[in-house]
C-alpha cells in the first residue's frame, strides 16, 4: 500500500503456506476490524512503517487511519491459528445475499477458474439475489495488447475440449451452452467448487458463458486487468436477469370446462 512504507507480513523458507501473505514482522501488527461468524474482517494494519496521514487531508486521513492508528485496508481477510493472513476479497466487492449472508467473490471465482482450465474470466453474480449465479468466458486468442479478441479457443483449452469429445474450435460452438460435453465439464468443476462451499447460500447455482472474452477494449476489464464489476453487470443486464426469471407456476382457470 502507498500508505505504508516497507513489509508488514514475511513467509519464509521454513514458514510459509500457499495462498497466505505470511505471518507478521516483528514491530508490526494486524487486526481484523468488525470480523464476521467465519473469522472474515477488514485487513488493518499498525506500525512504525504506517503514514501519519494524508498533508492537508484531515478527512480523508480519518478514513484511512483510526484513532488508535490503525491503517483500514480496504481488504477483506482472515487469520489461522498459527497467525498467517489471507486475504479474501475486497469489501467493496463484496456481496450481500437477499438472506444476508456476506460471501467475498474472488475466492469462489477462483475456485472455478481453478477447476475448470477451460475458463478465462468468472464473475459472480448475487448482491441482494436470493442466490449466487455465475458469467464465465472462455480463453480466446487476443492481441499482444488484449484489446482485440479473435474468436478461436486457445490451444491449451482445445486440448481440453478434444479429451471431452468435443470438436468445438470457437467460443460460439460453445457459449449459452451449446456443446454438451464442454457444458458437462464445466457443470462438473461447478459441482466440486459447491462441494467445499462454507454453506449454501455460497453455492453457484446457475452460470452461463458468454460469447466472447473480456478485456480492456470492451469495458469489462480496468489496466489491471481486475474487473469492473459495475460495467459488467450493466453490460450483462439481460444475461444476468435471465438467471432470476421466475418460473410461471399454472394456475387452473376459473372456468377450466370449454364452453358448450
Amino acid at each position: 500500500m502507498s500508505e505504508s512504507s516497507g513489509p508488514h507480513t514475511i513467509s519464509l523458507p521454513q514458514a510459509f503456506k500457499l495462498t497466505s501473505c505470511g505471518v507478521d514482522l516483528p514491530g508490526c501488527k494486524t487486526k481484523l476490524h468488525n470480523p464476521d461468524k467465519d473469522g472474515v474482517g477488514e485487513i488493518c494494519f499498525w506500525g512504525r512503517h504506517v503514514f501519519m496521514g494524508y498533508l492537508n487531508m484531515a478527512e480523508k486521513t480519518e478514513e484511512a487511519l483510526d484513532t488508535d492508528g490503525w491503517l483500514h485496508s480496504g481488504d477483506l481477510g482472515k487469520r489461522d491459528q498459527q497467525g498467517f493472513l489471507f486475504i479474501t476479497g475486497r469489501i467493496k466487492e463484496l456481496i450481500i445475499t437477499a438472506g444476508g449472508e456476506n460471501i467475498p467473490p474472488v475466492l469462489i471465482e477462483d475456485a472455478v477458474k481453478d477447476a475448470v482450465p477451460l475458463i478465462s474470466n468468472a464473475m459472480l453474480i448475487g448482491d441482494k439475489r436470493k442466490f449466487l449465479s455465475m458469467l464465465l468466458t472462455v480463453k480466446v486468442h487476443l492481441d499482444a495488447d488484449r484489446r482485440a479478441e479473435v474468436t478461436a479457443v486457445l490451444l491449451p483449452p482445445l486440448s481440453f475440449c478434444r479429451r471431452l469429445g468435443s470438436n468445438a474450435t470457437r467460443v460460439s460452438e460453445i457459449s449459452g451452452g451449446h456443446d454438451r460435453a464442454v457444458n458437462a465439464a464445466i457443470q462438473e468443476g461447478v459441482d466440486r467448487v459447491n462441494q467445499r462451499a462454507a454453506s449454501n447460500a455460497q453455492r453457484i447455482q446457475k452460470w452461463t458463458v458468454l460469447g466472447r472474452d473480456f478485456s480492456i477494449t470492451s469495458g469489462e476489464l480496468g489496466p489491471t486487468m481486475k474487473l469492473k464489476r459495475p460495467s459488467v453487470l450493466k453490460m450483462y443486464k439481460e444475461e444476468i436477469e435471465e438467471f432470476y426469471k421466475e418460473v410461471a407456476t399454472p394456475r387452473t382457470p376459473v372456468d377450466p370446462l370449454p364452453p358448450q
